[in-house]
């Protein structure tokens, strides 16, 4: 008996297979979607904080003080100038947030997810990457897990807390559109390694958290480019991480700087096998300044760093993590790709200039 064929393009043939069928539904993946949104919100939410920030208003000359000063005696305080979001990230108050949000401030109160107010003092801010370390009292606080960045993979949901236009505890989700951006900081200086998402950031979402569906912080919320729609960026959590550190520590970060902006980037195989090298990826040179350290090493746009003082380098947070201070004036070997050749460099890393007005 010869078999009967079905063709999947006979439209007959589809009506026939799905007489006897079920209807197919797409409800469990939205309640998938949903399910992972809501349960990184549920973790992570206790976790942020709102920020405002407001600056003393010294009395008229000639004036005398008026009733209604602040309970330390100071001059009366104006409202609030700006708000901002943060993430409590250790459990007795340290708080990460934006330098933007923070810098030159006079008072910094802030308002937990229960209710309670208080008073924060800054620890320390790092215009270049965008990131501040403030401190709140407290002990048992809820905090919020840094999450590996180098894990994240574009597509992936991106989930955003915080207090756009001071509604407090907004939740927002989306996916991450791109990774390795560059973007330029208020100092004027380039921001490395940054995420782009689409995930609805607006004003005061600054400083808050962007959440994988892990629930874990993948990134610190820190800009938008405007009219444009879905085209928002924050500073990986891995940066956020080292730079915290050195904000805790010594109240700024003190690096030495070679005047290069960079990308990851991979390394083809080909090339990690026949130059031996210790990583599959590297730093994209992806612009050099003129007569920086990088310039008078002869380092070009469109070199790929793989090691620098004899350390592989696999991304752009491995030579950030090789430039502390104590680098400085010291002459180092910088290891390139150029043109498929593999190059040694020697670079002395120096001060940072003062950024430009």
């Amino acid at each position: 008996m010869k078999p009967k064929v079905q063709f999947l393009s006979d439209p007959g043939a589809a009506r026939e297979e799905a007489a006897g069928a079920a209807p197919f539904s797409d409800a469990p993946l939205l309640d998938a979607y949903s399910n992972a949104v809501m349960h990184a919100a549920e973790v992570v939410s206790p976790a942020v904080v709102y920020i405002e920030v407001t600056h003393r208003a010294a009395p008229r000359e000639g004036n005398p003080p008026r009733a209604g000063r602040d309970a330390e005696g100071g001059a009366r305080r104006s409202p609030p100038q700006s708000t901002g979001s943060g993430l409590i990230f250790t459990p007795d108050g340290y708080v990460l947030t934006n330098s933007h949000v923070v810098h030159g401030a006079d008072r910094l109160d802030v308002a937990l997810s229960d209710g309670r107010r208080m008073r924060a003092d800054l620890v320390g801010d790092d215009p270049d990457t965008d990131l501040a370390v403030v401190r709140i009292g407290g002990n048992d606080l809820p905090v919020a897990t840094l999450g590996d960045s180098r894990m994240i993979r574009v597509g992936q949901l991106a989930i955003a807390i915080g207090n756009p236009y001071g509604f407090q505890y907004t939740v927002t989700a989306g996916v991450v559109s791109a990774l390795g951006r560059s973007l330029r900081s208020h100092s004027g200086r380039l921001i490395d390694n940054v995420i782009q998402t689409d995930a609805a950031l607006n004003p005061g979402n600054s400083g808050g958290p962007l959440v994988s569906s892990r629930a874990e912080v993948i990134g610190v919320a820190t800009a938008t480019i405007l009219p444009a729609q879905g085209l928002c960026f924050a500073i990986a959590s891995n940066t956020a991480r080292f730079v915290a550190a050195q904000l805790i520590r010594d109240g700024r970060v003190v690096r030495a700087w070679v005047g290069m902006a960079g990308q990851d980037v991979a390394v083809h195989r080909r090339s990690v096998r026949m130059h031996g090298l210790g990583a599959s990826s590297g730093v994209l040179a992806a612009a050099v300044e003129v007569d920086s350290p990088a310039d008078r090493a002869g380092l070009k746009q469109g070199d790929v760093v793989v090691a620098f003082a004899g350390k592989p380098i696999a991304g752009i947070d491995d030579l950030q993590r090789m430039l502390p201070g104590e680098r400085i004036g010291t002459q180092c070997e910088l290891t390139i790709l150029r043109a498929g050749e593999k190059l040694t460099l020697t670079m002395v890393p120096a001060s940072r200039p003062p950024a430009r007005a």
